[in-house]
């Protein structure tokens, strides 16, 4: 199996470290001690308020945070992410849209240049595929686990839950796909295949300008992050790291995968890993039932000639 070029691998490495920080900084807002900071953030030096007091008596009671679903609003933006993503894909099955035709590689960033030259391996891009699936099995199972343990309404808020960041997921690669509508490694070898030959460069696939950015990657990076969202706020510290450890490692693989595959440029993975963090970060994160507060605090108050914001927060 061909190695990676070196100017290549840092948009894999970014991908697990970009996950990574991420989903730490939300580990650290979800947890009991997280909790706790910002609960005391108003709170004077060497005072602890009396709710601090309450609770660090039952500080050996498990911490878990509420989430709720409201059938209108979610269903509806259900509705539209499904059918946005359904249209998406049958327009560009139908090889209506025209590609964008390759151009100079001297032209790519230089973490891309060589990727065009990378001999794509095939296993690679099965491994892509498997942990792209992978990480669907797990909303599965953790939704289905979800409501055998803990009630069906827990299993139907995560249902809900999951398929929301899927389909806004995928909606929004497509439309970014369809918009973008950048070359492929492949195409590019294609294209000077057919000019040693003296064939037509030009290419009329439509999959051959869907490169930005990788749905594999968006679409890991997106579960694995609600996934990890939901362990800090329910289970335990262990059980939150563990899940953050795999998601982020089960993002770099199919980063990695698809790159070696042919299949994406190093900025395509980038790309898609950030997507996914952001929509599998914000729909949990939304769905908090009311009464959690805010790790967040936006204030504006007025100050000789103007007006001030300010931003506070315990992470």
């Amino acid at each position: 199996m061909s190695r990676l070029p070196r100017s290549s691998r840092p948009g894999v490495t970014a991908c697990c470290l970009t996950l990574g920080l991420t989903l730490s900084t939300t580990a650290r807002a979800q947890s009991p001690e997280g909790q706790a900071a910002k609960r005391n953030a108003g709170t004077p030096q060497g005072l602890v308020s009396p709710k601090s007091l309450e609770e660090s008596k039952a500080s050996k009671a498990p911490h878990e945070t509420r989430f709720q679903v409201d059938p209108i609003t979610d269903g509806a933006i259900l509705s539209v992410s499904i059918g946005f993503t359904g249209l998406l894909e049958w327009i560009i099955g139908t090889g209506e849209l025209q590609p964008q035709q390759p151009g100079d590689t001297d032209r790519l960033l230089p973490i891309d240049r060589e990727v065009v030259e990378l001999k794509p391996s095939s296993t690679a891009n099965t491994i892509s595929n498997i942990g792209a699936l992978s990480s669907v099995a797990y909303a599965v199972g953790s939704t289905i686990e979800g409501g055998l343990h803990h009630g069906t309404q827990r299993g139907l808020v995560d249902l809900t839950l999951y398929a929301q960041t899927a389909t806004l997921t995928w909606a929004v690669t497509d439309l970014a796909k369809i918009a973008v509508r950048r070359p492929r490694p492949s195409a590019y070898r294609e294209r000077d295949r057919r000019l040693e030959l003296g064939l037509d460069p030009d290419l009329s696939g439509t999959d051959n300008a869907l490169s930005f950015f990788s749905g594999h990657a968006s679409i890991t990076a997106s579960l694995a992050t609600t996934a990890t969202y939901l362990a800090f706020a329910r289970g335990t510290l262990l059980r939150g790291y563990l899940t953050l450890v795999g998601g982020a490692t089960l993002t770099g693989v199919v980063c990695w995968g698809r790159v070696h595959g042919g299949k994406h440029f190093p900025t395509d993975v980038i790309a898609g890993t950030m997507a996914g963090m952001g929509i599998g970060l914000l729909v949990p994160h939304l769905h908090r039932a009311e009464g959690e507060e805010s790790p967040v605090w936006i204030g504006l108050a007025p100050v000789p000639g103007g007006q001030e914001l300010s931003v506070s927060g315990a992470f």
